[in-house]
């Protein structure tokens, strides 16, 4: 017969899980209260053991309710709430791909959607490193080719672009889709949301200025690496 886990390990789980629903709640009032999201746009998942809780389809992300997020276990099968956002496998894969990532942020941020329809800098960095905070705190953003939404073949490309800048030490904390908005990850809702913001931020700023500003210099760079670690 296999083990049951104890009353207190059921319910040590069970309330890591209640602080996720209360976060994802809080992260997607939020989001919706300063515009990054608007109607039933954008998911939000975060990793509780081996069970994901994510946003149902179709849900306004400025009035979630915790009972109804989508719980899914470890083999992604659904066992709790409404039905499961239709980004759950790009969601789930992503923290397979990157074991730093427990907490995933999709929006279609207005600047960031922009970006793609008017043109992003290149295929490999959507943005030019144009200030400190851009290089500290987001890093090197791909730009995903165009897929419908929820399309399983997203989450391929998102995990084999993971597993490449791992190789080359300029790990990946997020990426545009093209025409959907940015997916962003880290290991809790600060980190996501500090690299959501800064990301849309500098879109807005590079659209603003007509993309005229030169990236940072070199030697910039290169300070920004050897004093903060910058993974540039």
């Amino acid at each position: 017969m296999t083990p049951q886990p104890s009353t207190t390990a059921r319910t040590a789980h069970d309330e890591a899980v209640d602080r996720a629903r209360d976060e994802i709640v809080r992260v997607g009032t939020s989001l919706f209260a300063r515009g990054y999201v608007h109607a039933s746009a954008g998911n939000i998942s975060a990793k509780v053991g081996d069970r994901h809780l994510i946003t149902p389809t179709d849900a306004a992300l400025g009035f979630l309710e915790p009972g109804r997020l989508a719980l899914v276990d470890g083999r992604g099968e659904q066992i709790a709430g409404d039905r499961a956002s239709k980004t759950l496998t790009l969601h789930r894969r992503i923290c397979a791909a990157d074991p730093t990532a427990r907490f995933v942020v999709h929006t279609h941020s207005t600047h960031l959607v922009a970006l793609t329809l008017a043109g992003v800098w290149s295929a490999a960095d959507v943005l030019p490193p144009i200030t400190p905070y851009y290089v500290m705190k987001v890093g090197h953003v791909p730009l995903i080719p165009y897929h419908r939404p929820g399309d399983p073949r997203v989450a391929d490309l998102v995990t084999a672009l993971i597993a490449d800048r791992a190789a080359s030490r300029t790990p990946i904390r997020a990426v545009l889709l093209d025409r959907l908005g940015p997916v962003v990850w880290g290991p809790d809702a600060a980190t996501a949301l500090a690299v959501l913001e800064e990301l849309e931020e500098t879109a807005r700023l590079w659209l603003l200025t007509d993309r005229r500003p030169e990236p940072l210099p070199d030697h910039a760079l290169d300070e920004l690496r050897s004093t903060f670690n910058a993974a540039w």
